[in-house]
């Protein structure tokens, strides 16, 4: 999609409603939140598409103290992990029907979790803030050391997403992300729902949660170096044991600033500015989105009308803003 094509879209896009709808590629599907409901559709290896529905409020709405800007964006990504992994786990007993008749327990489905969380800290934190410790004589740098082992963070995840990308199964996961992103568009213009409306749109959202994880890389940078040079002038010195105890407890809050940042960033994409700003995430995506075969498109699609079910009517025909990370 050109340039000025992108253009129309970000000013479309400034002047639009706005409404909570985003999503994730599961395995062999994709799964979609909007206003008052999630669904996921996920097709078997027979070819039949299974759905399921569930209704959900997040914690956000029901509070006013949680809607607070960084707070909520702590909450939305709590809720949004635990509906990942509900339907992650969900998808893969469908795609892999022999595979979920051995039944794993809770234990093992929680620690395999556990693990993968232990996993990310440990590669995008605990990694970079150790080997620019031991390679640079800048620990007394609050901006200095920051900027380094953030540079080793981003190096890491793009590395890490280049090797994802070369599997096969990841492969096919990246095209059901593609698919999401344009069944979000395809809503968000006010297109009919179908596979041929969706074809034309891109496959990278300003939204994205590959853009997400970028930006809060980024906020990891400038938060963290704020808080060395805090606590530096309280104690003097920063070791890798004090920001390993400092830095690691605060990565929510990172997270909260970096919801933030993206939510500014695709709100305001009709500034050129912030396009700038967004544009790392976009060209991020084009290693973790591929482009949908119709299969794959039909599935995002049909996990969108079930997530709206009846309600589906009131919004078609109209365009809006969709107000989450798809």
């Amino acid at each position: 999609m050109g340039f000025k094509h992108r253009l129309s879209i970000s000013l479309l896009m400034a002047a639009q409603a706005r409404i909570l709808v985003g999503g994730q590629a599961v395995i062999e599907g994709v799964m979609m939140r909007v206003p008052g409901f999630w669904a996921v559709a996920v097709r078997d290896p027979d070819g039949q598409v299974h759905t399921r529905r569930e209704a959900f409020t997040s914690r956000v709405e029901t509070s006013r103290w949680l809607k607070l800007p960084v707070l909520r964006g702590v909450i939305h990504l709590f809720e949004s992990l635990k509906i990942g992994m509900a339907t992650l786990n969900w998808s893969a007993d469908i795609a892999f029907p022999e595979e979920a008749r051995s039944e794993p327990s809770k234990w093992s489905t929680f620690i395999a979790n556990f693990m993968g969380v232990a996993l990310a800290i440990g590669l995008f934190f605990v990694a970079p803030l150790w080997l620019t410790t031991r390679l640079l004589s800048i620990e007394q740098s609050a901006i200095g050391f920051n900027l380094v082992s953030g540079g080793f963070r981003i190096i890491f995840f793009l590395l890490y997403l280049i090797l994802l990308s070369m599997m096969k199964d990841v492969r096919r996961l990246f095209q059901y992300h593609g698919a999401e992103h344009k069944a979000v568009y395809t809503f968000e213009a006010g297109r009919p729902l179908t596979v041929e409306d969706a074809r034309p749109f891109p496959t990278q959202h300003p939204r994205c949660g590959t853009s997400f994880l970028f930006i809060v890389m980024l906020a990891a940078i400038v938060t963290f170096a704020l808080i060395d040079t805090l606590v530096m002038a309280f104690i003097g010195e920063m070791s890798l044991g004090m920001r390993l105890l400092v830095h690691l407890p605060l990565i929510p809050l990172v997270a909260g600033i970096g919801y933030e940042a993206l939510k500014l960033t695709a709100r305001l994409q009709h500034i050129w500015f912030f396009r700038w700003l967004a544009q790392p995430g976009l060209w991020l995506q084009n290693i973790t989105t591929k482009p949908p075969d119709d299969d794959q498109m039909s599935v995002a699609l049909e996990s969108l009308e079930t997530a709206f079910g009846d309600q589906l009517s009131q919004y078609q025909g109209r365009s809006f803003v969709a107000d989450a990370i798809a």
